[in-house]
């Protein structure tokens, strides 16, 4: 089965506290100084859950990422997990898009690919948590959508899709082929392996630009954005303590309670 995969680059979601700088102006976190982005974690689990199946059914793994670089470690680690192909997506058109922009420009490119029978996606990246580019490239793409996966069996042309909820799981049967975003209860994703790494390195990776893949300018960049960013701060927390005393308990108890009173709690 042909399976595409798709990645994002993000900001290490283990930094310091300390290297979380924000510029306010720009509206933007800027990137911290040696500490290099990595792969979105749920898009980690979503090559993972590729390589399994792969490896129970065959086929091929091709993994699409957007980059404001013809070159992306993002990608370069998802082919040393063991994926056969990489395609980056770079222009600066595609700057400061938001998910409705992003999902047409993944659309594009996938039409481009041509044959596929599945397309993983993480259920959400982890720097703005939206979780909306799956779902939309479903809905342009007119394929059946399941979300939150965490695991799937392929059945001839059938998909069968453990969906996790808060309580259990659901069982979905979809025909192929479909989109599915995979969910943290996939696992671990394994570590890449020294021969992956250089074999990854080794290989050539194509960069598609917006002409490349026939992206709709009005559909992208910040001109197309459906929603504005008004304001990125870092929220400041004050704690207040007052301290009501009385003679005895029955007192204190008095003071509180008209002290809650005041405050409008009561």
């Amino acid at each position: 089965m042909n399976i595409i995969v798709c990645v994002k680059q993000v900001l290490d979601p283990q930094i310091p506290p300390a290297k979380f700088v924000l510029d306010p102006e720009a509206k933007r976190v800027l990137p911290p100084e040696g500490i290099p982005p990595v792969i979105n974690p749920y898009d980690a689990q979503a090559v993972e859950l590729a390589l399994r199946l792969k490896e129970k059914n065959g086929g091929k793994i091709t993994v699409l990422t957007i980059s404001s670089e013809a070159t992306s470690l993002v990608l370069k680690h998802a082919l040393s997990m063991g994926a056969d192909e990489g395609i980056i997506l770079c222009d600066n058109l595609f700057n400061n898009s938001d998910s409705f922009s992003v999902a047409h420009i993944l659309t594009r490119a996938i039409q481009k690919v041509g044959s596929y029978d599945l397309i993983l996606c993480g259920r959400q990246a982890a720097d703005w948590d939206e979780g909306l580019v799956g779902s939309i490239m479903a809905e342009y793409l007119h394929i059946p959508l399941v979300t939150l996966a965490q695991s799937i069996d392929v059945a001839e042309k059938e998909l069968k899709v453990k969906r996790a909820i808060l309580d259990g799981y659901q069982v979905f049967l979809a025909p192929m082929p479909a989109l599915v975003t995979v969910s943290n209860e996939v696992g671990q994703p394994r570590l890449p392996s020294g021969w992956g790494i250089i074999a990854a390195a080794r290989k050539k990776v194509p960069v598609w630009t917006a002409i490349d893949i026939g992206a709709d300018s009005s559909r992208i960049g910040a001109g197309a954005a459906r929603r504005k960013l008004i304001k990125l701060f870092n929220p400041k927390r004050e704690r207040k303590c007052e301290v009501v005393a009385g003679e005895n308990p029955a007192e204190a108890a008095v003071k509180l309670a008209e002290r809650l009173k005041q405050a409008g709690v009561i």
